[in-house]
């Protein structure tokens, strides 16, 4: 069997579209036809190369998607042929098997645990949830990457309250998931910093209720003009380290906590004045918001299927596969939330 996939070749190129052969379903691993792709700063980064050496190229790409499960693998008993899923990076119950090898042109095609790139894919049995009653195969999606690693970081890591206050530095995608998951466990007060106005009108209308334009203002002195003493908590979702450290010195005294979600580049470092421990501050990472899928993605997908915010103005409008470059242009650029890759088109 065959199936078309954009697929890096090189870093720093276009995505290539190919026509490529579909191994052989092995123990624990469950074939899926893919019905939409998402994308995150993390394909950005592996596009460009910004992680460092690859040593997997040529590979496919993406880690977040949905579709419906045709075959499966001996040893899988999650799913069945049929269940439509949402695939994720983040591993939950189910076999680990391993990522899939393809073929193209007579060369050998990496692919880790989860992709998504393509109209098919071999998929690890742990990397597989179902969609959660309610939601559409689309919104699904988000339950990849950006509603576990946003909303996760709030409610898992930071463990929100209801009247705190919450800076949410940077709402692409993963972001915007942070600011609804502050509005969903009773913030009162949240704030999103970000230079592109189009993210800041988004973030108003998906719980925020102040936005900051770094370009205009020192975002820690503009966050204390709106609350004296710094908000509670604080998350960092741009991979840039200069704002980790802002996010942590946006925090009150005695109590604040900030959670980093982005990620910096291969060779970054970041500073700090050790003088923020001292007052009481907190510093935290998290891989994927510290979600545990077959736990939490019920629950996101709960929240994000209750209508209270519109997720389609969330959601890009759809690329064809062929268009996966683009849509990691404009991911790259900040002129969509999330990318929407559309395997019907």
């Amino acid at each position: 069997m065959k199936t078309q996939a954009a697929i890096l070749v090189e870093t720093g190129k276009p995505l290539v579209i190919v026509d490529m052969e579909v191994p052989p379903v092995k123990r624990g691993q469950v074939l899926v036809q893919i019905a939409y792709s998402g994308a995150c700063g993390t394909q950005v980064m592996e596009w460009r190369g910004d992680k460092g050496e690859d040593k997997w190229l040529p590979h496919c790409l993406g880690h977040e998607g949905s579709g419906t499960v045709i075959e499966v693998g001996e040893g899988v008993s999650k799913v069945k042929v049929g269940d439509q899923v949402v695939l994720s990076w983040i591993k939950g119950e189910g076999i680990e098997a391993g990522g899939a090898v393809y073929e193209w042109d007579g060369k050998k095609v990496n692919a880790g645990g989860v992709t998504t790139f393509q109209r098919h894919a071999v998929v690890s049995e742990n990397r597989l949830t179902l969609v959660p009653e309610g939601l559409p195969l689309d919104v699904a999606i988000l339950l990849g990457c950006a509603a576990p690693t946003g909303m996760g970081a709030v409610f898992n890591v930071l463990q929100v309250k209801p009247g705190q206050s919450v800076a949410v530095f940077g709402v692409g995608g993963i972001g915007l998931n942070a600011c609804m998951a502050a509005a969903f466990g009773g913030a009162d007060t949240i704030i999103a910093v970000d230079p592109n106005p189009d993210r800041r009108a988004l973030a108003r209308q998906y719980g925020a209720t102040h936005v900051v334009d770094p370009g205009e203002s020192d975002p820690i002195a503009a966050i204390k003009a709106i609350l004296a003493n710094g908000v509670d908590l604080a998350v960092e979702a741009t991979g840039l380290p200069p704002v980790m450290d802002q996010a942590v010195n946006a925090t009150r005294q005695q109590g604040g906590r900030a959670v980093v979600i982005g990620n910096a580049k291969h060779g970054a470092a970041l500073t700090l004045n050790p003088g923020v421990f001292n007052q009481g501050k907190s510093l935290m990472g998290t891989w994927g918001g510290d979600s545990v899928p077959d736990r939490d993605y019920p629950k996101f997908g709960g929240m994000l299927a209750s209508g209270r915010f519109d997720l389609r103005k969330l959601l890009s409008r759809p690329y064809s596969l062929a268009e996966a470059d683009q849509a990691l242009q404009d991911l790259a650029a900040g002129r969509v939330g999330r990318p929407l890759i559309d395997m019907s088109l």
